[in-house]
Formats: structure tokens, sequence, C-alpha cells
């Protein structure tokens, strides 16, 4: 136990004092290393350098072009455009816009920071036009970014396959379903709150509009399909689908819709470059913790706490889901996969739940904490692009978190609701 309160002592005390996580999780390395007379600077290094010594984490640069030529190369704005052409007429149309964009580019990029980013940038302005309520506005946007994480391609889903050794195909396939149930709690929160809002509506389009609005925007309709329909049928890896998504991206970018300059394009290698880096160093950084977790046998103490709760699945789900949440609130997405996955997983195993299912589940739960405050990141974000105060955002982001919350619940109680769609897509 002495091991384990010093560990998260020195992990919460480095980040409260502003460290970033990466160097956080290298010092209560470091910590332990000392504690347990296994400090050793070589043996450090090697550990930081294997970390990232891992054939999927390729995915991730690849990934991360693939998103920002998707928003710079016009694809993203077709998308929009298409939404829009089928249901912008309705009461609240342009939040259903929002809505069905989320999660066509759910499938497009994996970066919920990128989505919201564009779904604010050429949606919110709209809406304010229109005379939607500010605050379920930018909320609806924030919340409909956080799609992003849990439909395929997901940069989460490969760092908790990495970090869990979980296979990143079946978290692909699996993230699909409540992917597309998140996307239907929005509707239903978002037409319960439209119902006595005096708001514009913009003419029904017509068929002919229709058709030339998803002429224009298939081949970004195609990116998903090829990504899944790839790794469903063995084609390729996930690893393999970042490459080519990013390939077709930027083919389609360059060749039909002839958006993207060579500056433009060196401006996303670099913005990808510098992304790519910060994950790889927090990667290796959560490895080398990872490491040492096991050494210290953190995960056996923690599963004498969790132990009665074994033999109690779901409530064990509950309670773990309750402490990601938590975490989740006052941590980023992928530090709090990184530090928390190798001490669940154990225990997990132990009680006999589904891996895949774990993964998905605590991606959910963690993309919820990017729209909950303090931290909130995917809120900060749509509150900077749309100039919009951080109290309205969080007012307004309250009714979709607590139908997420919901569904977290149900996820919780009905496992099928998640195992069964997953079964079906991996065949």
């Amino acid at each position: 136990m002495m091991v384990l309160i010093l560990f998260l002592s020195v992990l919460l005390i480095s980040i409260l004092m502003g460290l970033p996580v990466a160097f956080a999780l290298l010092l209560s390395s470091m910590a332990l290393m000392l504690h347990m007379d296994l400090f050793s600077a070589d043996v450090l290094t090697q550990s930081l350098m294997n970390g990232v010594d891992n054939f999927p984490l390729l995915a991730v640069p690849f990934f991360l072009v693939a998103g920002e030529v998707m928003a710079h190369g016009g694809l993203s704005r077709r998308i929009v455009q298409l939404a829009a052409t089928l249901v912008g007429h309705r009461k609240g149309g342009l939040g259903y816009v929002a809505i069905i964009t989320s999660v066509l580019l759910a499938g497009l990029s994996g970066s919920a920071v990128a989505d919201a980013a564009a779904l604010v940038s050429i949606l919110y302005p709209m809406m304010r036009k229109s005379g939607y309520p500010e605050g379920a506005s930018i909320g609806l946007l924030a919340s409909g970014g956080i799609i992003a994480p849990v439909i395929p391609p997901s940069l989460p889903l490969i760092i908790i396959g990495v970090a869990g050794n979980i296979s990143i195909a079946k978290l692909f396939l699996g993230g699909i379903a409540p992917g597309l149930m998140m996307g239907a709690t929005l509707m239903v929160v978002w037409w319960m709150i439209m119902r006595k809002e005096a708001v514009e509506t913009t003419p029904r389009a017509t068929a002919a509009e229709r058709l030339a609005a998803l002429r224009d925007g298939v081949w970004a309709l195609l990116l998903p399909i090829i990504i899944i329909g790839g790794i469903r049928f063995g084609i390729f890896t996930p690893t393999e689908a970042a490459v080519v998504a990013a390939v077709y991206a930027i083919a389609v970018s360059t060749l039909v819709y002839r958006e993207l300059t060579l500056k433009g394009f060196y401006d996303i290698l670099i913005v990808a470059g510098r992304s790519t880096a910060m994950v790889m160093f927090l990667v290796g950084a959560a490895m080398v913790a990872a490491w040492l977790i096991t050494v210290a046998q953190l995960p056996q103490q923690l599963a004498l706490l969790l132990g009665p709760l074994v033999d109690h699945p779901r409530v064990l789900m509950a309670v773990i889901m309750l402490i990601v949440l938590l975490v989740g609130m006052v941590m980023d997405l992928s530090p709090t996969i990184l530090i928390l996955v190798p001490l669940f997983m154990p225990i997990v195993k132990m009680a006999g739940i589904d891996p895949v299912y774990f993964g998905l589940m605590f991606v959910i739960n963690t993309s919820i904490g990017l729209i909950t405050p303090p931290v909130g990141t995917v809120l900060n974000v749509v509150c900077g692009v749309g100039h919009a105060q951080m109290s309205t955002a969080v007012r307004g982001a309250l009714p979709f978190i607590a139908a997420y919350s919901l569904l977290l619940i149900l996820f919780i109680l009905f496992p099928s609701l998640i195992i069964a769609p997953m079964k079906f897509f991996a065949g």
C-alpha cells in the first residue's frame, strides 16, 4: 500500500505544481525506482525508448496528418454542406446538422479537439445568427466533438490498445455502435431543448441540391468506408489503415478538391509532427510507469482493495467507471488512459470482463471528461474558437453530459449493447 500511495502522491503533486504529465510520470517512476532501490539512468532511458518502439503507434502520425488534411483540404466543409441539405430545414435543423456532421467527421479524423473546432468555426456563427440559444449551441457542438474518440479511426482507441494490450482492430469495430448511440442521444436531447425555442429555419433543399451535395461530398464519405471495410475484411491492419487514410486524404484534397497547397501541406506536417512528438513522449513515459507499476505489484495491491467486487462484474465496472470519470474531470484523455489502464486491466481480467468492452467503456468515459469542468479540454477549445464564456459553455453542456452519463450507465447494466454489435461487425 505504501508503494501505491508514494506513486500517486508524487504524480498528483507534480501535476498540481504545473509539471507536464509526461514529466510527472517520469518523476513518479523515478520515485518508485528509488524506493525499491532499483534506480538506474540506463534502465530508465531504455524503458522510455522501448515504450514508443511499438508498431501500432506508427498509426499516430499518419492519422494526425489525415485529420489535419481533412480539416484544411475541404473534406470537413463538404460533410457539413451535405448534412445541411438533409436536415437543415427542420426546427433546430442546424443542431441536427452538427450532430450528423459530428458522427461523419468522427469517421474521418478521430480527434475530438479537431472535430469540435471545425464544427464551431463553421456552424456556431450560423446558429447564433439564426437565433439559437448560445449555451445550448456551444454545448451541443462540444458534445458532438467528443464522439470522435469513440468511432474509428480513433487515436485514443489506438493508445488504449497499446496500453492494455487489446486488439485495436476489435476496438475499432466495436466503437461503431456506441458512437452512433451517442449521436442518437444528442438528437433526443437537442429535440427536447428546441421544442420551446423560436429559431429561424432554412428552406428545404431541393432534390437537385441534395444530389449535388452528395456528389461533392462522396469522396469524403468514402474514407471511413474504406478504413472500416479494409480492417473488417483483413485487407490491412489498423496501422496500415492510418497510412491509407493519410494518402487518400492528401490525394482527394489535392487532385479532386484542389484546396490543399504545398505551403498548407508543409504547415500540416509541422503541426502533426509536434503533436506526434507530444503523444509519443507521453506514451513512452507512461510505459516506464507501467513497467514499474508491474514490478512494484501495484495491480495486485489494487486487486486486494477491489477484490470483493471481482465476483460482481457490473458493480466492479461501475466503481471503476466512477473513478475514471472523477479522474477524467481533472486530467486529459490520453494521460488518464496511460495511467489507469495498466492499473485496472489485471483486475478486469480477473473479473472475466471482456477487455475490448472495458477499453471502449474507458474511452467513452474519458471522452465525457473532455466536456466536464474544471479542465474540459474540448470546452476550452470551443470557447476559444467561438469566443464564448466558459460558464455559458458549461451550462449549455450539462444536459448533454447528463444524457451521456445515463448512456454510460446503460452500457454498464447491459454490456450486450456494446458486445453484440462488436461481434456483429467483427463477423
